[in-house]
C-alpha cells in the first residue's frame, strides 16, 4: 500500500550538550520516508531513541524498525499494540503518516499552524561549569524568556544555588517562572534537605530529583515536597495502561512531562496526559533532542492540546547539520509561520 524508505543520520551538536548522564556532540537518528505510490505524495517522520535512556535503545534497533516499517507499508496502518515497547520508532511513523494525510507541515488545523499563535516555552539552561551556565542566563533573561528551566546536578550545588540565586535577585517570581531538572541526580536521603534549599528560591516545579525505578521514595518526597515535582525519566518503559495507572496511583506526582519519543509516541502520551488529569496531575510536553523534523511534528501536535503552561520545545534548533523549518522563537514563544516557504526534504534526505 505504501512505499517507506528508512534513513539513518548522525546529526552533530553546535555545542556539547550536557545532561547528568554525560555531554552529547553528536545524535544518530532514523528518518522515515512513507510514499504514495498512486499519488507521489509522501511524509517524513524522525525516530530519534536517546542512547542509554529510551526503552527502545536496542542494539537490532535498524532491524526491528525495518520490520515494523514493512508491517505498516503492507497494511497502511500503524500496529499500536506491536508498537508499544517501541515509542521513538512509533512517533516517527504516526508522524511520517500525519505529514503525507497534511500533504504540508502545518499537521493539523490550529491556530498556532496557521501562524495566529505561539506556543509559550521555556529558555532552556543546559548544564556547563558555572561561567557557561551563568552566561546563558543572562542571554535567556536578556532574549525575554518567563519561563527558565535550568538542569542541574553536573556542578557543585552550592554553585547552582548560586545561579539561582543571580535569577532571583534580578526577577521575582510573578515576572520569571524558575524551573529545575536534576535528572535524578540527588539520592533519597539529602532530596529532602536539598528541596527545602531550593525551594528558598519560589521555584514552580522540580524535575525528577532521585533516579527513576524508587517508587516509594519518590511517593515519599512527592507527598511532602515543598514544591512541585515532575517526572519524565519516570515514565519511560511504561507503556501498557493499566502499569500507567499503577505508577500514577503510587507516586502521585504534581506533574508528569511527556516527550513523544520516550513516552508512548503522540497516542501514548496522549493517553498519559488523560490519565494524569483524572487524578489531578498536571503535564506539559517536551522535545527530546529531535532536529526540526520532529520537533515540528511535536509542536504541531502539542498546539493541539490547547497549552496554557510553558512548553520544553527550543530544542530543534540545536544541529549544525539540521533543516531549516519555518519554526522560530520570538520571545518566549515557538511561532510557525506557514507563509513561508517550506524546506525541500526530499533534497535533505538525498544528501
Amino acid at each position: 500500500m505504501y512505499e517507506i524508505t528508512i534513513i539513518p543520520r548522525t546529526l552533530h551538536f553546535k555545542q556539547p550538550a550536557g545532561t547528568s548522564r554525560g555531554v552529547y556532540t553528536t545524535r544518530k537518528v532514523w528518518y522515515i520516508r512513507i510514499t504514495d505510490p498512486k499519488t507521489g505524495r509522501f511524509g517524513v517522520g524522525e525516530c530519534a531513541p536517546l542512547p542509554a535512556l529510551s526503552c527502545d535503545d536496542l542494539p537490532d534497533y535498524d532491524t526491528i524498525l525495518q520490520r515494523m516499517c514493512e508491517a505498516t507499508a503492507q497494511t497502511g496502518e500503524i500496529d499500536y499494540e506491536a508498537l508499544r515497547p517501541y515509542p521513538s520508532m512509533l512517533f516517527g511513523l504516526e508522524t511520517a503518516l500525519a505529514h503525507l494525510h497534511a500533504g504540508s507541515l502545518q499537521l493539523w488545523h490550529t491556530p498556532f499552524a496557521e501562524g495566529k499563535e505561539g506556543i509559550p516555552i521555556n529558555g532552556l539552561i543546559w548544564m556547563g561549569n558555572f561561567d557557561e551556565m551563568y552566561r546563558r542566563i543572562e542571554e535567556k533573561m536578556r532574549l525575554g524568556f518567563r519561563c527558565i528551566k535550568v538542569k542541574i546536578g553536573a556542578i557543585d550545588f552550592n554553585k547552582e544555588l548560586e545561579l539561582l540565586e543571580h535569577i532571583r535577585k534580578h526577577f521575582s517570581p510573578e515576572q520569571i517562572e524558575l524551573r529545575v531538572d536534576a535528572n535524578g541526580a540527588f539520592s533519597p536521603t539529602d532530596a529532602p534537605h536539598k528541596l527545602e534549599q531550593l525551594n528558598e528560591f519560589h521555584l514552580h516545579s522540580i524535575e525528577q530529583p532521585i533516579r527513576a525505578g524508587q517508587r516509594l521514595q519518590m511517593a515519599e518526597l512527592c507527598a511532602h515536597t515543598p514544591f512541585p515535582i515532575a517526572l519524565d525519566e519516570e515514565l519511560i518503559g511504561i507503556n501498557d495502561t493499566e502499569k500507567k495507572i499503577e505508577m500514577l496511583d503510587t507516586i502521585r506526582p504534581q506533574y508528569i512531562i511527556l516527550k513523544p519519543s520516550l513516552h508512548g509516541g503522540l497516542r501514548g502520551a496522549k493517553e498519559w496526559i488523560g490519565l494524569a488529569a483524572e487524578r489531578g496531575i498536571g503535564s506539559w510536553v517536551t522535545s527530546a533532542l529531535e532536529s526540526n523534523v520532529g520537533l515540528n511534528a511535536i509542536a504541531q501536535w502539542c498546539a493541539t492540546l490547547k497549552p496554557t503552561m510553558p512548553q520544553g520545545l527550543g530544542t530543534g534548533m540545536l544541529f549544525t547539520d539540521n533543516i531549516d523549518f519555518p519554526l522560530h522563537i520570538e520571545g518566549d514563544c515557538l511561532w510557525f509561520h506557514p507563509e513561508e516557504e517550506e524546506p525541500d526534504l526530499q533534497d535533505f534526505l538525498n544528501r
